[in-house]
Formats: structure tokens, sequence, C-alpha cells
């Protein structure tokens, strides 16, 4: 144990640092190969890691991909600022439109996707406006926030969500009608609270005249038109998939590379250019933290892990799910909601799925809301932290951990209660 977890421990402290640029993918392969050398974890191992998260790897490849592509052609900011006009320059009403859509860009394109491709656009949209500095960070921590606590509705809309619903063989519809609910209650909670904690720091009037018109961001009028009934017909996809039991990412990184195919016939995209400059170390950084923290499972983790979940379904289904998810949650703050999903997974899955199935999906709640406590917490924050940081905005650990301890308890609470 002491091994796996100083390997574990000297790794995340490089992913936190990043000394001299290293970034967090080459440090995590680099962890996971010097925990095979040192033998906590052997290549059957390495094999069982890439079995539980392939299909949730190549997902998230062909999300991105379509994201990029859709940014490429000014799809999201057509949606930033069609959201800002609709607010008719209230400021209150803007922050909430903002959190509606973040919350749907996270349903479809992952809280990843919303981290890379909304934030930034966000970001210039209010220096435009002329925000103060306050209302600047306000609009941000709660666009980063949303990210991550809307990403609870459809398998595609987490990486974690992908590997759980693999590792229990869930269906993508039976996965959508036990969410619907915990999702709802997540996204009412995210902008009562959100709001309620920046409300002195929101404008309450916005110029919302000095936005150009949504129209005149769109780079690709053909592709922009063609995007609309391609995303409802990858949808189809998905459940399709579902009936016939098909991987997620076939109809993910299937259509995303089709549209791919349509964008460059249009001469709206260069693919080369767009895979190339894909977040490709977040494919490295997946992986190679799965196989560091499948060390801590050889040392026991999973079974102390277990042992607390079978004490917490000792006090009644009510407790289980409650404690599960605050469990879930407080391991993904301080371990990464990457490696703490599978972990958790092993766990419920040892204690017995049959009968469990909420605690399945409080662990899934957990690890995707409770990272928000800590910057370390999800690959999403770390994204949004190194965009914003690009753009020249700094948030450091005590800012943002002022406002993710305060916020993150009650949602998680709220969005829980609907498992019951």
């Amino acid at each position: 144990m002491v091994l796996a977890l100083s390997v574990f421990l000297v790794t995340l402290l490089f992913v936190i640092w990043q000394p001299k640029g290293l970034q967090i993918g080459t440090t995590a392969v680099v962890g996971a190969i010097a925990a095979l050398v040192v033998g906590v974890v052997s290549y059957n191992d390495v094999l069982s890691v890439i079995d539980i998260v392939w299909d949730a790897t190549l997902a998230f490849i062909g999300i991105i991909i379509l994201s990029m592509i859709l940014d490429e052609i000014g799809f999201f900011e057509w949606a930033a600022i069609k959201m800002a006009k609709l607010s008719g320059g209230n400021g209150n009403k803007m922050f909430v439109y903002i959190l509606l859509l973040g919350a749907l860009v996270s349903a479809f394109f992952a809280n990843d996707g919303a981290a890379l491709i909304l934030t930034p656009i966000l970001l210039a949209k209010m220096k435009y406006l002329k925000m103060k500095p306050l209302a600047i960070f306000a609009f941000l921590m709660a666009g980063g926030f949303i990210g991550d606590s809307a990403s609870n509705p459809l398998v595609i809309s987490n990486l974690t969500n992908i590997v759980t619903v693999g590792y229990f063989d869930i269906g993508f519809v039976e996965y959508a009608k036990n969410m619907f609910l915990p999702n709802l209650l997540s996204i009412f909670a995210s902008i009562v609270v959100l709001w309620i904690y920046f409300r002195k720091d929101i404008p309450f009037e916005v110029d919302v005249s000095k936005l150009p018109e949504p129209a005149s961001v769109i780079k690709n009028q053909t592709m922009f038109r063609l995007s609309w009934p391609f995303l409802a017909l990858l949808m189809v996809g998905y459940f399709i998939g579902d009936f016939y039991n098909l991987p997620v990412s076939l109809f993910a990184l299937g259509g995303a590379l089709l549209f791919l195919a349509i964008a460059k016939y249009y001469k709206a995209v260069k693919p080369l250019a767009t895979i190339k400059s894909a977040p490709w170390q977040v494919v490295w950084f997946s992986i190679g933290l799965y196989v560091v923290v499948y060390g801590l499972k050889n040392a026991g983790l999973t079974d102390v892990i277990a042992s607390w979940i079978v004490e917490l379904n000792a006090h009644g289904s009510t407790v289980a799910i409650i404690g599960t998810g605050f469990l879930s949650a407080f391991i993904s703050s301080v371990m990464n909601n990457m490696p703490t999903i599978m972990i958790m997974d092993i766990a419920i899955e040892s204690v017995g799925y049959v009968g469990n199935e909420a605690l399945v999906y409080a662990n899934i709640l957990g690890s995707n809301l409770g990272p928000k406590m800590t910057p370390i917490g999800s690959l999403a924050t770390l994204l949004w932290l190194h965009v914003l940081a690009q753009k020249g905005v700094k948030i450091s650990w005590s800012e943002y951990m002022k406002v993710g301890l305060v916020i993150t308890p009650p949602v998680l609470l709220v969005a829980l209660l609907g498992l019951i």
C-alpha cells in the first residue's frame, strides 16, 4: 500500500505542479510506467484497465473532435451570443441563461467539451461587454461549475458515465431514465445556489447591444445548417446502438469522423489540423492515471471502500445512497474523479450490484459533482483552469476552494435525493 500510494502521490504532485510545462498526460503515463516497474501493477492489470476504459476513451476523442468542428464553424459562439441577447440586458437572466447553455453543452458534448470550447467564448464576450472583474469571476466560476454538475443526463455527458455504464453493462436508455430526475435537480440546485452565492457580483444590467448579431459569427452557413439534423441523427444512433448493445464509441467517434469528412468537403475545416489540435494529453492522462490507481486497488483500497459501503447499507437505502455519493465526492476531490469512478465501481460490484443499482448512480453523481470542491478533482476543472491561464486569467487554489467547498455539498445532496 505504501509503495502504491507513493507512486500515486508523486504522479498527482507532478500533475498539479507541471514543472517546466510538463503536460498532465505525459506525467500520468510516466507514473503508469513507474507503477509497472516497481511491481504495484502487472501487464495483465494494464490490459484490465484498457478493457475498462477503451470505449470511454474513444468516445471522448469523438466528442471532442465533433465539438472542435462545431466550434470552428461558430456554432457555440452563435449559441453564447444568442443566449446573451435573449436576456434583454438583464444581468440575472443572462447569468441563468449562460448556466442553461453550459448544461446543454455539457449534456451533449461532455463536461470536458464545455471546459475547452465554451469557456474561452464566454470570457471573450464578457470582456467585450466590459464587465467588472468580480462579475467576470462570478460568470466564469458558475460556468465551470455547471459543466460538471450538469454532466449526468446521458452516457456521453462525462467520461465517468461511459466507464460505469460499460462496467455494469447499463443501457443508454436505462441510464437516461434513471438519471433524468437527479440531473434536473442538480441543474436547478446549481442555478439557485450559484445565484445566491454570486448575486451581489452579478450586474443588474448589461449592454448587450455591443454584441454582434448571432448570425454574423457563423463561419460556414452550410455546415451550420447541416449540424442540427446531424446531431439529431447522432442522438438517434445512440439509441439504436443501445438496442443492439453496440459500444458508445462506435457512434461518438464514427459520427465525429463522418462529420469531419463532411466539413472537409464543404471546406469548413482542415482535418489534419483539427485532429492534431485535439487534446490528446487528456487521453494519455486518463489511461495513465487509471493504471496508477489500479495499484491502489491491488494494495487493498477497494476492499476498504467496500467495507464502508457495507456499513452504509446496514443503515438503510437512504443512508447508503447519500453516503456513497458523498464518499465518492470526497475521494474524487483529493484523488481526481477519473480513477475514483473505477475504484468505486469495483468496490460496489464487490458488495453486490443487484439490488444496489442506486449506489452505482450515486457514485456517478458523487464523481461528477464532488470534484468541484478542489481544483484537482476533475479533468474538466484542470482543463478549465488551463484554458483560463492561457487567456491571462489566474484563479488560485484558495479562490477556487472558497467557492467550491461552499457550493458543492448542497447541490450534491439535492441531486442524490433524486435517487431515493
